[in-house]
């Protein structure tokens, strides 16, 4: 039995069966075979890396591949279910986002080592290409918060891009939502598992950190809310000090880049803009905050919180 799922690029379906539990995906046909099958090879490196994971598994098909390709040229996979609910519904707490950190952090080392051709693709999502986001800025409605991104823009180029190419670099998640990361209803506490591989791409290690954690900032404690989600994916994780340099910046970075590409894609696609907007007020509020308070404070806390 299959039952539709939300995507915003690929097909995928809930399938239960009498084996179990599964998900049924049909990539979508402008995405190359080559980054949906560098998924699959992530999945299978991660998992091989830390049998614990809770992360979806590839499973075969009856000839052993990966994939099967369909006469429309999209390619078909099927994965495990992977029990829980998105983070999104689920009450925010302090351990949740201890969780967040700690199985984000699992995540990045158990990719470490992966060498896949399609890991070296451009993704506009990539925070390292934010200063490309400049002719998308216009589609901000709100000029007050068209300011605050080019405020933070600013400060990437002057500050982050020319330590990048210096960073430990690698694949990474890349997206680590909590659209995309699950958690148990019953406790909201316990984190359970990640989702949707789709945005993979190597890129400096420490942007993974500064996705997960700009969506865990909490408004009324931006400094003091950063440095526990950072701490905790130090403690599993260290973090370089040019890393943790960049952390603040890198965190800001990712709020403007949620908030231009889907100012810009809810233009083009206003029967989905539900769908895609639905991140813009948790990088509104990170973004404000983060304005309001001074750089160096935050960089002390990050020092002491990541020693």
């Amino acid at each position: 039995t299959l039952a539709p799922l939300t995507s915003e690029r690929d097909l995928n379906h809930r399938l239960d069966a009498p084996e179990g539990r599964f998900v049924f995906k049909i990539a979508n046909a402008a995405d190359p075979h080559a980054l949906t099958r560098f998924q699959n090879r992530a999945l299978r490196h991660a998992g091989a890396a830390d049998p614990a994971l809770p992360i979806p598994r590839v499973i075969a098909t009856l000839q052993g591949a990966d994939d099967v390709v369909l006469p429309t040229g999209n390619l078909m996979r099927v994965l495990s279910w992977v029990e829980g609910a998105p983070l999104a519904g689920l009450p925010r707490t302090e351990a949740q986002g201890q969780g967040v950190a700690t199985l984000g952090a699992r995540l990045a080392r158990a990719l470490r080592g992966l060498d896949d051709p399609a890991a070296d693709h451009v993704l506009q999502w990539d925070i390292r290409h934010a200063a490309k986001l400049r002719p998308l800025l216009p589609h901000v409605a709100d000029p007050d918060l068209r300011a605050l991104c080019t405020q933070v823009l600013d400060r990437f180029d002057a500050h982050v891009a020319p330590a990048l190419p210096g960073l430990r670099w690698q694949v990474i998640h890349g997206d680590l939502n909590p659209h995309n990361i699950l958690g148990d209803p019953a406790t909201p506490d316990r984190v359970t598992g990640i989702l949707d591989f789709g945005d993979m791409v190597r890129t400096p290690l420490v942007c993974d950190l500064a996705v997960a954690a700009s969506y865990r900032i909490d408004p009324a404690r931006p400094a003091e809310s950063l440095a526990a989600f950072a701490a905790a994916w130090h403690a599993v994780d260290p973090l370089t000090p040019d890393e943790r340099a960049v952390l603040v910046d890198l965190t800001a970075a990712r709020m403007v880049t949620t908030v231009a590409i889907t100012a810009f894609r809810a233009a083009r696609y206003p029967e989905n803009a539900a769908y895609i907007l639905r991140n813009l007020p948790s990088a509104r509020a990170g973004l404000s905050a983060f304005a309001a308070l001074d750089p160096a404070a935050m960089h002390r806390a990050l020092a002491a919180a990541c020693p």
